[in-house]
C-alpha cells in the first residue's frame, strides 16, 4: 500500500468537451446533508456551462440542517475532479440520455465555504492534518443487505439467498448483482479489491481500494447510489441499514486508516513495537480515547446499536489488538506501507464525510497531546470478565443513541471538529430521533407484555 501520485483535476473547458463528445444530457451537481443523505441538483445541457462555474443557487432551508429562511440561497461549486458520466443502468433510462455527475461544495452566496456543508467538515481535518505533513488514506468495506419487495414493490426483510460467508452460487443469488455492481463502478473508475458473500443470508460486501480521505468519503455516497439503483434493476432493496433483522450480524463499515508523510506510511517502523510507530500508537491512542465521543457520529441511528452487542462480530470494548477481531481497532498483519488501523465501529448508515472527519480528529488528537495506547489485548474480549476488562483499561461503546449524543456532547475535541453549526444540528435532530423512538409502541412490547400485564 503506497500512495500514487494525484492526476491533475479537468479544466471547465476539458469537462464541456466532454459532455458534448459523450453526448450528455443532463449534469447532476451532487452534495450531502448533515444526516448523510445525498442530495442533487440537475441541470439539462443549457446550463452546463453555468453550473460549471459554481453559479447554480438551490434553497439550503429546504435541506436538513443546513440554514434559516431568512438567509437560504446557497451556492453549489463543482468540484472538477470528481467528474464522471453514470452508466447506463437501464433501457429505459438510456433512452432519455447520459447523465454526468459533480460532487459540490457548498457556499454562501458570496463564496465564503458554508460552515455545515458536511464536505467542509472533512475539508478542515485534511488541512489539520497537512499542516503537520500527513496525509490520510483510507480503505472501506461497507456491506449491505438485499430484500425482496412485495407485490406492491414496497421493501421487506425476506432476504435474497440462503447463503453464508463466502458462499457460491446457486446457494448465494447475490453473485451476478454484486458483478453488475462491480462493473458498475469499474465503468465510473472504482478500483475494486473483493465482492463476497458475507455472514448473514442476504448479505453482501464490496471492498474498494483505498485512496485519500476525501476521495474515499466521495466515493462512498456514489457506492452506496450505485448498489441501491442496481438492486432496483433486480427488484429488490439494497439497504445500508447497520441492523434489520435480529439473530444475524449486522452491516458494519470497517475503515483502514493510514497516515503517510513524505511519500511513505508514517504508521510503519520496523524497529517498533508490532511494527509500529510512534505515531502509529498515539493514533492509535488518539481514536481509543475518542471513541465514545465519535460513536453517535460513525454510529448515528437508534438501529447502529442493534448492531453493536456482543456474539456479533461488531465490537463492543474500546481496546485494540493485531491478532482477534473483538476489539474496536485491528492492526491488520501486513507492514511496511500496507501498515494501518482497522476501524470497525462505523456503520454505513453514517455521514462518510463526518465519519471520516471525526475519525481524523481523534488520531491527530492523539499525536498532539502525545498519548500512549493501552497495551493490545490478543485475546477474545468478548470471553474477558470484567475484572479482566477493568484490569487491561477496557472501556464500552455507548450502548444507545441517547447515551451516544451524550457522549459527543462531552467531547470537546470532537465537537471542535465537527463546528458549531453541524454540532448544534447533528444533536438536534438526534435527540429528535431518540424521542420519537422512545415514545413509540415496539412489537417485542406487544409481544412480550400484551397478555402478562
Amino acid at each position: 500500500m503506497s500512495p500514487r501520485t494525484p492526476t491533475p483535476p479537468p479544466t471547465r473547458e476539458q469537462i464541456l468537451a466532454q459532455l458534448q463528445e459523450a453526448e450528455v444530457k443532463f449534469l447532476r451537481l451532487q452534495f450531502t446533508d448533515i444526516l448523510g443523505t445525498t442530495k442533487n441538483v440537475e441541470v439539462p445541457k443549457s446550463q452546463f456551462a453555468k453550473a460549471l462555474s459554481g453559479d447554480v443557487t438551490f434553497d439550503g432551508s429546504a435541506v436538513e440542517g443546513f440554514t434559516r429562511v431568512e438567509e437560504s440561497d446557497m451556492l453549489l461549486r463543482p468540484d472538477l475532479g470528481t467528474f464522471l458520466i453514470y452508466p447506463q443502468f437501464s433501457r429505459e433510462e438510456g433512452e432519455r440520455g447520459k447523465v454526468a455527475r459533480l460532487i459540490c461544495d457548498v457556499t454562501l452566496p458570496d463564496g465564503t465555504p458554508f460552515e455545515g456543508d458536511p464536505r467542509q467538515v472533512l475539508k478542515r481535518q485534511i488541512a489539520r492534518a497537512q499542516d503537520k505533513g500527513f496525509e490520510m488514506f483510507v480503505g472501506t468495506e461497507p456491506e449491505f443487505f438485499l430484500f425482496e419487495r412485495t407485490p406492491d414493490g414496497t421493501g421487506s426483510t425476506v432476504t435474497h439467498d440462503r447463503a453464508g460467508y463466502f458462499d457460491l452460487a446457486p446457494i448465494d443469488k447475490g453473485e451476478r448483482i454484486r458483478r453488475e455492481i462491480t462493473n458498475k463502478l469499474v465503468e465510473m473508475g472504482f478500483e475494486i479489491e473483493a465482492a463476497h458473500h458475507e455472514v448473514a443470508p442476504g448479505q453482501h460486501e464490496i471492498d474498494f481500494r483505498y485512496a485519500p480521505a476525501l476521495e474515499t468519503a466521495d466515493r462512498i455516497a456514489t457506492f452506496k447510489f450505485v448498489v441501491k439503483r442496481v438492486a432496483l434493476e433486480y427488484g429488490l432493496l439494497a439497504s445500508f441499514l447497520p441492523k434489520p433483522m435480529p439473530g444475524v450480524n449486522g452491516s458494519g463499515m470497517h475503515c483502514h486508516l493510514s497516515l503517510f508523510k513524505g511519500g511513505s506510511n508514517a504508521f510503519a517502523d520496523p524497529e517498533g513495537e508490532y511494527g509500529l510507530s510512534r505515531t502509529a500508537e498515539q493514533f492509535i491512542a488518539g481514536l481509543l480515547d475518542h471513541a465514545a465521543g465519535m460513536a453517535a457520529v460513525t454510529n448515528p441511528l437508534v438501529n447502529s446499536y442493534k448492531r453493536l452487542v456482543p456474539g456479533f462480530e461488531a465490537p463492543v470494548n474500546i481496546a485494540w489488538s493485531t491478532s482477534n477481531r473483538s476489539a474496536l481497532i485491528r492492526i491488520p498483519a501486513k507492514r511496511g506501507n500496507s501498515t494501518r488501523a482497522e476501524v470497525r465501529m462505523p456503520d454505513p448508515s453514517c455521514n462518510p464525510y463526518l465519519a471520516l472527519a471525526v475519525m481524523l480528529a481523534a488520531g491527530l488528537d492523539g499525536i498532539e497531546q502525545g498519548m500512549e495506547p493501552p497495551p493490545a489485548i490478543q485475546r477474545n474480549i468478548f470471553k474477558m470478565t470484567v475484572r479482566e476488562k477493568r484490569h487491561h483499561r477496557v472501556k464500552e461503546l455507548p450502548t444507545d443513541l441517547r447515551e451516544a449524543v451524550e457522549e459527543l456532547q462531552k467531547d470537546e475535541v470532537m465537537a471542535r471538529a465537527l463546528g458549531e453549526h453541524v454540532l448544534d444540528h447533528f444533536v438536534e435532530a438526534k435527540q429528535a430521533e431518540w424521542r420519537e423512538y422512545s415514545a413509540a409502541v415496539h412489537p417485542w412490547e406487544l409481544q412480550r407484555y400484551l397478555d402478562l400485564i
